[in-house]
């Protein structure tokens, strides 16, 4: 049901759109179902030609649980930044919260402050801040969204993904056209990215949990930043973001990365945590609850 050029033909996305009418929602994603395997055709048509085997591809998209993600996608093109509320992290109980932490990974902290010159107050901050230290780290299926996010390169179907949107604060039909090309080519390589990882680590990346955005881990890594700075901090051979040494060590190397060395200016430190998060709030904020972890 594809046209010679991979891409989803009329009849596909006809019984892609019937599909969202009548399949069951489970997660917020419509089940791998006929419909689903018909939205992501030029999709894995697309990663096999990049390299990747045709029969893991399959069976990937095969598995249970795997489908069009409406909903965590959709809140990506929704989502403002200025809505965030950082004071939160800012009260005495994430404070406490956030020293608590610092002493039950006394060991793991000083390691990385010793191997990438790091504090241990800045990466507990980011800990904080990206997950409440572990607590919360999505529950959005990262194969998921990227995989929707990859497919609207695809103009059919990301026309369908349109008339689907919410409308509630919905980007105009041009920002969204504008976000999509730029988002969908964004996102393919944070899937291949996604696969590399879990085929490096022995993991099933249809199991990895995350954010909306696909950002996964206890410190909430992009797939390409696990697979690029992820680092093994318990010494096990493996580099999992789910193990709070590994998601120090991995924060640590990062910053470090992208310059963080002792000495720094504020202003200075300030630059490299927007290498982590783009956000002037979320900087700020960073800075402020590693000043009151020092205190």
């Amino acid at each position: 049901m594809t046209n010679q050029g991979g891409k989803p033909g009329r009849v596909a996305l006809k019984i892609f759109l019937w599909g969202l009418a009548v399949y069951s929602v489970v997660g917020g994603a419509f089940a791998a179902t006929s419909a689903a395997s018909e939205f992501f055709a030029s999709l894995q048509a697309r990663l096999i030609k990049d390299g990747f085997d045709a029969e893991t591809v399959h069976a990937l998209y095969g598995q249970p649980g795997v489908g069009f993600e409406i909903r965590g996608v959709g809140m990506f093109f929704r989502h403002s930044e200025a809505r965030l509320n950082y004071d939160q992290f800012l009260r005495e109980q994430r404070i406490r919260m956030a020293r608590q932490y610092m002493v039950e990974h006394s060991g793991a902290l000083a390691v990385a402050e010793e191997r990438y010159q790091v504090s241990r107050e800045v990466i507990t901050a980011i800990m904080l801040v990206e997950t409440q230290l572990g607590t919360l780290v999505g529950n959005q299926t990262v194969f998921n969204i990227l995989s929707t996010m990859a497919a609207l390169d695809d103009h059919g179907v990301r026309k369908a993904f349109w008339k689907e949107l919410p409308q509630e604060r919905r980007l105009t039909r041009k920002a969204f056209e504008k976000k999509a090309d730029r988002k969908s080519s964004w996102a393919y390589n944070e899937l291949k990215a996604l696969l590399r990882y879990g085929q490096a680590e022995a993991l099933d990346p249809v199991a990895i949990r995350g954010s909306y955005a696909g950002a996964m881990g206890y410190c909430q890594f992009m797939p390409s930043n696990a697979l690029r700075l992820g680092v093994d901090g318990n010494g096990d051979q493996r580099v999992d973001l789910f193990d709070h040494t590994d998601a120090i060590a991995s924060v640590g190397n990062y910053l470090k990365h992208h310059g963080w060395k002792p000495g720094l200016t504020r202003k200075q430190q300030f630059k490299v945590i927007l290498k982590y998060n783009y956000s002037k709030p979320y900087a700020n904020t960073i800075l402020e609850i590693a000043k009151q972890l020092k205190g």
